[in-house]
């Protein structure tokens, strides 16, 4: 009897192992003979982007054949976005999927809601020496991990034409606008966008950490220091740019061959090859340039984004660990750069990054360069896009730097000190009425449950717009994922309905 405890102790530890993801190795790695104690057939369910579903399909059939464990997943493979995988998984963890792929901002809201299964040790060692830094820290939360990078390719750089740019004057802000000025071209940089507008910020020393309460759908607190003396370099060297007269709001390549052409254009990845249509040879690719400011360099920072693989913690510790190593399969080096030959997709694996194909893209070289300077966009108040833009429109206006600081300030305080109503109450917002984006239009709760617009709008055949809850992107609805775009011009009410989502117009 003794011998037969002694016996179930030890599968049960090595089970408890395997389950919190202690393999060192890929699945694909050659096991030593009768190492089988995960050998079984598990039906499972994985959510992936619409674009890598088949090919997702055929990876985990090259898993199931090239696995040494005896491991075979029935695997239903669906259609589901980054963005609804998280609110999929946070609204009911027992109907998700057991692997599903999520962006950067949702990790602390998935770990809150106890949809993400934690790293054991060695899985952990194993992702921290196999991925870039910017995407390991982003599924890091205090000194756990919670689950595998599976790109790391949406942050921002710049672009730029080689005919009018110089090859010394690409490291300093100061140098572009003078060459950018001396041949009649603008500089487009979207810094009346706040995920550009960090780019400043960070790189003169400013934080902006936001702390999500226990569920992860809400914030008790920020830790803020825009409004701080490193604000004041930051807006000090923006400035330059936004009151030099070659400033354009703007991250579109296309600028390249506008009325008047932008001889620098910071933007990222997904517009790689329109740049390269229009410059051609003469495109040119970097790393974002320093600003100056009183005698002193400050390298422009971004936000960095990728895509995550996560693993829906299980009570079946055998089913759990067979789970941990797909996962670590699907984000091999092999299997990324699969994806990269496929549908372009950035690796996060190091070695996939070194190697001749990626090395031959110069825009995923320049953001891997950029990414050094770059911080892993968290969970952040959805108002918060909005307020901080802000700064970058008054400084462009003229007008003060500290009062633009200390404005931004007073809106992040007020964001704590919201009432009920308006956190509850449903808004649109879009290009309505000569507006871009900067207003919430009110709608007014009507007896059967759904929001109705105040006002009934003059729009135009493709109009777009949203509708948002308590003036802020955290909780906001188009359709099909997209803004919601008028297909008839018109004049109408807006009307939503919060128990589906949908949005129609009623004529006015």
């Amino acid at each position: 009897m003794k011998k037969i405890v002694s016996i179930i102790l030890v599968l049960v530890m090595v089970m408890a192992l395997a389950a919190c993801g202690t393999t060192t190795k890929p699945a694909t790695t050659t096991k030593p003979a009768g190492d089988n104690q995960l050998a079984g057939t598990y039906d499972i369910k994985v959510w992936v982007a619409e674009n890598v579903v088949e090919l997702t399909k055929t990876q985990i059939d090259n898993f199931n054949k090239t696995n040494t464990m005896g491991i075979t997943f029935n695997a239903t493979v669906e259609p589901v976005g980054e963005n609804d995988a998280a609110t999929s998984m946070t609204t009911d963890v027992e109907a998700g999927a057991d692997i599903f792929c999520f962006a950067q901002d949702q990790t602390t809201r998935l770990i809150q809601a106890g949809a993400l299964a934690q790293l054991g040790q060695a899985a952990a060692e194993l992702v921290k020496n196999s991925h870039d830094s910017a995407s390991v820290g982003a599924i890091t939360s205090g000194d756990k991990l919670w689950g595998y990078p599976l790109t790391s390719d949406n942050g921002y750089f710049m672009y730029y034409d080689k005919s009018v740019i110089p090859e010394d004057a690409i490291g300093n802000m100061t140098s572009l606008i003078a060459a950018a000025k001396a041949a009649g071209r603008n500089i487009s940089f979207e810094l009346e966008n706040s995920w550009y507008i960090v780019s400043y910020f960070f790189a003169a020393g400013c934080v902006s950490e936001w702390q999500a309460n226990e569920t992860g759908d809400g914030f008790v607190s920020v830790n803020d220091n825009f409004n701080s003396e490193y604000g004041m370099i930051a807006a000090q060297g923006m400035q330059e740019l936004l009151t030099s007269g070659i400033y354009v709001n703007s991250s579109a390549t296309s600028d390249f061959d506008a009325a008047v052409k932008s001889a620098v254009v910071v933007s990222g990845t997904w517009n790689y090859e329109n740049a390269k249509s229009i410059l051609g040879d003469n495109l040119g690719i970097a790393e974002l340039p320093s600003f100056t400011v009183n005698g002193k360099d400050y390298h422009l920072s971004s936000f960095n984004g990728c895509k995550l693989m996560g693993v829906k913690p299980q009570s079946d510790a055998k089913r759990a660990a067979a789970l941990h190593q797909l996962a670590q399969y699907l984000t091999s080096e092999e299997v990324q750069l699969e994806r990269f030959n496929s549908v372009g997709w950035g690796p996060s694996n190091v070695k996939a990054q070194a190697s001749d194909a990626v090395k031959a893209a110069p825009h995923l070289t320049a953001l891997i360069a950029q990414n050094n300077y770059s911080r892993p966009q968290g969970q952040i108040h959805g108002s918060w896009w909005d307020i901080a833009k802000v700064i970058a429109t008054s400084i462009k206006e003229g007008g003060d730097l500290q009062e633009a600081l200390t404005t931004y300030q007073t809106s992040m305080e007020a964001l704590f000190t919201m009432s009920d109503e308006v956190l509850k109450a449903w808004t649109v917002i879009g290009a309505i009425n000569g507006d871009t984006w900067t207003v919430d239009l009110p709608m007014t709760e009507q007896e059967d449950g759904t929001w109705k617009s105040d006002e009934a709008y003059t729009m135009e055949a493709g109009t777009e717009f949203k509708v948002r809850q308590g003036k802020n992107w955290d909780v906001s609805y188009g359709k099909d994922g997209e803004n919601f775009k008028v297909e008839t011009a018109g004049t109408y009410y807006v009307v939503f309905n919060p128990a589906d989502g949908v949005i129609t117009l009623v004529a006015g």
